[in-house]
């Protein structure tokens, strides 16, 4: 699969620069939104946690792979 050329970059090199830029910089950008709704609604700290911690939840198996995979391969 080392063959197939976009760009100049194979197939493996451009999924892993999606895994370790594109994926991490979407996920500050959803942490950015987040932190905006808790700004407009005025939620106190404890409303801003359930914010962040409802919303947030579906990245969290991603970080907690990312952190794995790390210490797996030390």
């Amino acid at each position: 699969m080392d063959d197939v050329v976009a760009f100049g970059f194979t197939v493996d090199q451009i999924s892993e620069f999606g895994l370790k830029f594109c994926i991490p910089a979407l996920i500050l950008y959803m942490i950015f939104i987040i932190y905006s709704h808790v700004k407009e609604s005025k939620a106190g700290k404890y409303g801003a946690m359930w914010m962040f911690l409802a919303l947030g939840l579906g990245f969290v198996g991603f970080v907690a792979k990312e952190i794995m995979l790390y210490f797996m391969e030390k």
